[in-house]
């Protein structure tokens, strides 16, 4: 109720409780005129009630949602479910416009002030987190791999003589299908081992620059977050070189939001002078909400406005609003906090993985240094088909997310063809497991698996040294 209906209201209940009321719709107002002036995350998280009253305020914001609006067009945010409407707050007209994904709608003033909100969230967030240079964010209702063929396809636009993508290999298939999506040649870079790691090969990367014209560059993609026993690529020597021969730079940071140690890298590449085009992040992945969207970070404005006006028509404003209830309910505080924990679990996950490792004569294959969000373990005590067997224990036990990489494993994609798939290089010494500990895990969760690992991996050599 605003002033005038409280007002009124003094005449059917005590003026002294009506201006308690006033008092607690003043401290609402405040904690919300706060967030919209400064766009920054609150520091602490608002309560759910509070989030919720908000959401509902900008849906009657949207023209949908008018008293006695009447609609003659083709698209008018009409709902035939209620249980649609409830589960979407009465958003309906989603974000953007056909030009631009980034604009405001005439019809949606709630959406669209919404979406611009959340963006400077966002973009306060990855401050906190470490990434302090960049300029722009945009939360894109697209999961990773669509969004970095949207980001592919901006570079294309821009230089359409180009055809070739330098791709520093990882076996996730959904960046390597982003480029063959936008209709680019991957001139694949294989990785080098150090120390049982796999480390970027810089100077293949600048011998296939010089052997191509660099105008028949797309780009360059590096990755930064991925399985072990792969290390970070090495984004600060990848962005000078593109920075040398005029090359865009796109960064795969699927989760690497959550580690300091990523963000660190990055933020060194571009205080170097490095060139960094664009940055594409999971949502679900970096902020604990449902798989269907990621965030493209950018230091520049024109690069911003691109990326926006290449998106074609309307989109889906459920990732964005997933995004802006969920820092609002974590606040900066309840952010910085998580990424902490996870930090500390990693260290704590891995040193129970090298005293296991001990015990049993097998070793980790990743360096803490340069992959601070996975682990690999060496399976070189079980063969190949006790391997694959281990993977399927451990999952109908209720373990989710362990990678078995299995010596010798092919996969085709397109006419593309990789030896050891999985394992991001073809000279793989022996078949591995790989566990992550990632943002929102917790230390039982660490000693379940431990618990359980422990069992099948005994139970599987027993196995084996019977048959023999």
């Amino acid at each position: 109720m605003n002033d005038d209906a409280l007002k009124y209201a003094e005449r059917l209940v005590p003026r002294s409780y009506i201006d308690l009321a006033r008092q607690a719709r003043r401290s609402y107002e405040q904690q919300i005129r706060q967030i919209i002036e400064h766009r920054k995350l609150p520091e602490q998280p608002l309560e759910e009630h509070i989030i919720e009253q908000w959401i509902n305020e900008m849906a009657q914001m949207d023209s949908n949602n008018f008293e006695g609006n009447v609609g003659v067009g083709e698209r008018e945010g009409r709902i035939y479910s209620s249980l649609v409407a409830r589960r979407h707050s009465l958003l309906s007209h989603g974000i953007g416009r056909s030009g631009d994904i980034n604009a405001v709608q005439p019809k949606a003033a709630g959406s669209s002030l919404l979406n611009k909100l959340t963006n400077e969230l966002v973009l306060d967030a990855i401050h906190a987190l470490g990434l302090r240079t960049i300029t722009h964010a945009v939360v894109i209702p697209m999961a990773t791999g669509m969004t970095m063929t949207l980001c592919l396809l901006t570079f294309k636009k821009q230089r359409p003589q180009s055809r070739y993508v330098l791709w520093s290999r990882i076996d996730q298939k959904s960046c390597f299908k982003s480029i063959l999506t936008a209709n680019l040649e991957p001139i694949v870079i294989e990785q080098i081992e150090n120390n049982n790691y796999l480390q970027t090969d810089v100077d293949e990367f600048e011998k296939q620059i010089q052997k191509f014209n660099p105008h028949e560059i797309c780009c360059i993609i590096s990755t930064t977050s991925c399985f072990a026993p792969r290390a970070i690529d090495n984004v600060q020597q990848i962005s000078n070189l593109c920075q040398t021969y005029s090359i865009p730079h796109l960064i795969n940071n699927a989760y690497g939001l959550q580690s300091t140690k990523i963000i660190h890298e990055i933020e060194q590449a571009k205080r170097s002078n490095g060139r960094i085009d664009y940055i594409v992040q999971s949502t679900d992945k970096n902020f604990l909400v449902p798989v269907g969207g990621s965030i493209v970070l950018t230091y520049d404005a024109k690069l911003f406005d691109a990326l926006s006006h290449a998106y074609p028509g309307r989109a889906s404003i459920t990732p964005t609003t997933d995004m802006f209830i969920t820092l609002l309910s974590m606040g900066k505080k309840g952010l910085l906090d998580l990424v902490q924990k996870r930090k500390n679990l990693f260290n704590l996950f891995y040193e129970k993985l090298i005293q296991w490792a001990k015990d049993n004569d097998e070793y980790i294959l990743s360096s803490k240094q340069f992959s601070p969000i996975s682990i690999a373990i060496s399976l070189k005590h079980l063969p190949n088909e006790r391997v694959t067997e281990l993977g399927s224990m451990l999952f109908t036990r209720r373990i989710s997310g362990a990678r078995v990489i299995k010596l010798g494993t092919k996969q085709t994609i397109d006419t593309y063809e990789f030896m050891n798939y999985g394992a991001h290089s073809s000279n793989i010494q022996c078949s591995y497991l790989t566990v992550a500990a990632s943002i929102g895990m917790e230390e039982s969760d660490t000693d379940i698996f431990m618990k359980k690992f422990d069992s099948i991996y005994q139970k599987l050599q027993r196995n084996e040294n019977s048959d023999d």
